[in-house]
């Protein structure tokens, strides 16, 4: 990776000799790395078997938890929050686990709409979850630093499965509790 980010830089029109960029290659390419760690990383394994009995049938909501991405379309950053909610049938979500959920698929490239329904679909299968609601709110360089250049718009996405798709008091509290 090291050598690609090498000839991009060179390609832009950058001496790669000059004391700045001598090891931006090596330097971005761990970034990068980092940045897409999500592909090197299983729900299994980051879940460990943090699921716990539990007699809560009450909704339970993550919200506000920082997410970092980058779209798929131009590798530029896309950057804002996840909410997550669920109903737990007898088991509960190691808190932390969450949040590496949402990680989990944010580092790696994407399109937020994506991220919102697979983030979503995996807080289901692994909490097997009366029903799930997950709104992502982000902003996306594409948007800001190129293109239209639009420096205040924001996207929201959600995604509603179980009884917050089919019951719309459960929707409801959802999209209340957010607003609180």
């Amino acid at each position: 990776m090291e050598d690609h980010w090498a000839k991009i830089i060179e390609a832009v029109g950058e001496d790669l000799s000059r004391p700045g960029l001598r090891d931006t290659p090596k330097r971005a390419a761990k970034a990068f790395e980092f940045l897409t760690q999500g592909y090197g990383q299983s729900v299994e394994d980051v879940v460990n078997d943090a699921l716990f009995p539990s007699d809560s049938d009450e909704m339970i909501l993550v919200q506000n938890i920082e997410l970092y991405s980058l779209c798929e379309h131009h590798l530029l950053p896309f950057i804002g929050k996840c909410h997550v909610a669920y109903i737990p049938t007898g088991k509960v979500l190691g808190l932390s686990k969450v949040a590496r959920i949402v990680d989990v698929f944010a580092r790696r490239l994407q399109i937020q709409e994506s991220l919102t329904a697979q983030i979503a679909e995996t807080v289901m299968a692994v909490t097997n979850a009366e029903g799930v609601g997950v709104i992502v709110e982000a902003q996306h360089m594409c948007m800001m630093m190129r293109g239209v250049a639009k420096q205040n718009s924001s996207m929201k996405t959600s995604a509603m499965l179980g009884s917050f798709r089919s019951d719309q008091k459960t929707r409801e509290e959802f999209l209340s509790l957010l607003r609180m």
